[in-house]
């Protein structure tokens, strides 16, 4: 039977980018990327675009864990040990391509992503690793993909393994798994933002070129190599690197909630750490190498999901009952089980609703805001859902009433039966008045 065809290399491209396509990712472009890496990158591109290809291709990586091909006898481009697919993060980050592996020295977040992707539809497979050796590269497409191993590691463990850089863009990637696993050479970190401009003016002018840039819109050429850079466009790139370096912090801090803050990342001002230090930073959870986390991973707890988020994944209870001790169980003392739990939770839960709408009625009846508006709060509280907070807010806006609110109050300032008013009195005296004048022009009349 001869070997399956080597997936990860055949789909690479053998001559790789060029040193001018190169130059076009890096340059005038905000990068995650580590600033050795950066420098070295200058120094090649630096009289060379253009020239020189790009060095051999270096080898894959993995190459001797896992196999390619599947029991059902299918061949895919992820390697699987024990259930475990590997996926290589190895060498500069870019944002579009195929490439994959370490083959071109790039890795692309399309590539990675298609490999997420397949190894969370493969069947074969229950948990993925993530082989890190990268400084990072090119900040857009990474937050997609750090997002998109969020999603995977849902329904999948995801682990990050170092091995033996992941800095920048490639931490960010790594931040969004649900554990981060070190050497203690492992070096992590530099979380970010980079934005490099040449100006090649002098250059050129030595050679006796001068560039000329016709254009159409005041910002169309900002940040061209052919002078120095002035100082409103250096402010509009350095707007832009903040922007993405506050989405970029924000990322690490989502991911690696409980282990580390937002304050605490941004106070290491982009410092890489080693193995040890990166834990104590909480950049990372524990130390082990690569056949460990192999072994741990091919091992997943049965009829449980690994823990996806919030803390590193726990290793299976060493001392659970044996799976024959599980079996000796009826299936009618399993469902009488079932049914007692659902029972249990079932009452648990209404004495807490009972507890919590009585909390809210008390708490809305005797707010400060319910003086002079009881009636208001009375039906606030017993005839809608609202919270206290928000029964107080209408109570607020709402008139106090006028009219007493007591019996004793109102029985104080009403009239007794049948008893005369003022107003009454008030006509009687004006009637009498009346009639006695009405007589006496009548006897005047008369008798007159």
């Amino acid at each position: 039977m001869t070997e399956p065809p080597d997936v990860e290399h055949s789909a690479v491209a053998h001559a790789g980018p060029t040193l001018v396509q190169i130059a076009g990712r890096v340059l005038n472009r905000p990068l995650l990327l580590h600033p050795d890496k950066a420098d070295l990158i200058l120094h090649v591109l630096q009289g060379r675009i253009g020239i020189e290809p790009l060095a051999a291709p270096d080898p894959q990586s993995n190459r001797f864990v896992g196999s390619h091909r599947r029991d059902n006898g299918s061949v895919s481009s992820l390697r699987v040990a024990n259930g475990v697919a590997i996926l290589p993060i190895v060498g500069s980050l870019v944002n579009r391509g195929a490439w994959i592996g370490a083959n071109s020295g790039l890795v692309s977040y399309e590539g990675i992503a298609a490999q997420l992707r397949e190894a969370q539809a493969d069947p074969e497979v229950h948990a993925i690793l993530l082989d890190i050796d990268s400084p990072g590269g090119e900040a857009t497409g990474m937050f997609a993909t750090a997002n998109l191993v969020r999603a995977v590691n849902e329904v999948k463990p995801v682990v990050a393994f170092v091995n033996d850089v992941a800095a920048s863009a490639a931490y960010g990637i790594a931040s969004a798994a649900s554990e981060i696993i070190v050497s203690p050479t492992s070096m992590v970190g530099s979380i970010g933002v980079v934005l490099t401009h040449l100006d090649r003016s002098g250059e050129l002018e030595d050679r006796g070129v001068k560039p000329t840039l016709i254009h159409a819109g005041a910002h169309k050429v900002d940040g061209n190599p052919f002078g120095p850079l002035p100082d409103a466009v250096r402010a509009d790139l350095q707007a832009e690197v903040l922007k993405i370096y506050d989405q970029f912090a924000g990322l690490v801090a989502e991911g690696r909630a409980g282990r580390i803050s937002a304050a605490a990342i941004r106070a290491t001002e982009a410092r890489t750490y080693l193995g040890a230090d990166a834990i104590a930073q909480g950049l990372a959870d524990r130390m082990a190498s690569l056949d460990e986390v192999i072994a741990a991973l091919s091992q997943p707890p049965s009829g449980a999901n690994p823990q996806r988020k919030g803390g590193p994944m726990t290793r299976p209870i060493q001392n659970e009952a044996p799976a024959s001790d599980v079996s000796a169980i009826s299936p009618a003392d399993l469902q009488a089980a079932v049914d007692a739990a659902r029972s249990d939770a079932h009452a648990a839960g209404v004495t807490a609703g009972k507890a919590e709408a009585t909390s809210r009625i008390k708490s809305i009846l005797t707010a400060p805001d319910a003086e002079g508006r009881e009636a208001q709060a009375l039906v606030l509280a017993l005839e809608t859902e609202m919270t206290a907070v928000d029964a107080a807010k209408v109570m607020t806006a709402s008139p106090k009433a006028t009219a007493p609110t007591t019996i004793a109050d109102r029985a104080a300032q009403e009239t007794e039966l049948g008893a005369e008013t003022p107003a009454d009195q008030r006509n009687r005296a004006e009637r009498s008045v009346a009639g006695w004048s009405k007589a006496i022009t009548h006897a005047n009349a008369r008798f007159g």
